[in-house]
């Protein structure tokens, strides 16, 4: 057994020919790393000369430690954007080695946690706390409302009364029911206002007094929520979906019957002439 994990160690620790040792960047032991030390102590040599090293017994190690069974350890970063399910800018995060490496420090998302980023981090936000941040930057919440505005459309249907109208204050009651967001008026700007007509319209929502999103508005036909209502407006539209398509039929026949009378038109009737026994004869 020592023999086998001799040679394994061997070629783990070999230098290919031709090429220097490189120190990786990253102080944190590769995966499948282990820590061995040597069964035997290698004695003590002369100043200035190599340690004499026996062939067989200074080979033979003994497993110290091994990293493969540890518990990952997490990275501690510093966002420099807003990410969504972690946090905005400045915002100290703990992430896998994986998730940091690969895509947050490649994508310039955030940052070491070093000291010196830290107390900058810190300055900044307490600068934007007491107001005097020359650069406003959204919020988490504020973006995470944005993206979420830039999903939706907001349908309104038609009260079945003559002074119907949609207004800022129907609007943002209308958010708060179906989507749960509070829209307050000045934050609101509608197409036009009022608006009393059914059709397509378009309003616009203003994040934090940062970011406008234009979002559709459909003002829809009034309807009976009653089931008498809606057994109705389904027959009606049974019908509807029977009469169109039995047009093309109809057309069809129309076309054939005015091709025949066409025809008949153009035909000359057969004309016979009988010649009556009553009429005089020549002698």
């Amino acid at each position: 057994m020592w023999s086998s994990c001799r040679y394994v160690l061997q070629e783990l620790l070999r230098v290919q020919p031709g090429t220097a040792a490189v120190r990786s960047l990253s102080l944190t032991p590769a995966q499948h790393t282990v820590v061995v030390e040597r069964w035997w102590q290698v004695p003590l040599s002369k100043r200035g000369s190599a340690p004499r090293l026996n062939p067989r017994r200074h080979r033979i190690y003994r497993l110290v430690e091994d990293r493969k069974q540890l518990p990952q350890e997490k990275m501690e970063l510093i966002l420099t954007q807003t990410v969504a399910k972690l946090g905005g800018r400045g915002d100290t995060v703990f992430v896998k080695k994986s998730v940091g490496r690969n895509k947050l420090l490649a994508q310039g998302l955030a940052v070491y946690a070093s000291p010196e980023n830290k107390e900058q981090f810190a300055e900044e936000l307490r600068l934007r706390q007491e107001g005097k941040s020359e650069e406003r930057l959204q919020t988490r919440t504020g973006q995470m409302t944005v993206d979420f505005l830039k999903r939706i459309k907001l349908n309104i249907n038609q009260m079945p009364t003559e002074d119907f109208q949609v207004t800022k204050e129907v609007v943002c009651r209308q958010f708060l029911k179906k989507f749960i967001v509070v829209v307050p008026p000045h934050a609101l700007t509608l197409q036009q206002e009022p608006i009393k007509e059914v059709g397509e319209y378009w309003c616009e929502v203003t994040v934090n007094g940062m970011d406008t999103v234009r979002i559709p508005l459909s003002i829809l036909p009034y309807e009976d929520p009653s089931a008498s209502f809606q057994k109705q407006l389904k027959a009606k539209r049974l019908q509807q979906a029977e009469s169109t398509e039995a047009e093309p039929v109809s057309e069809e026949d129309t076309d054939v019957n005015k091709a025949s009378d066409l025809n008949s038109e153009n035909e000359t009737p057969e004309v016979t002439t009988i010649q009556s026994d009553d009429s005089p004869k020549k002698e």
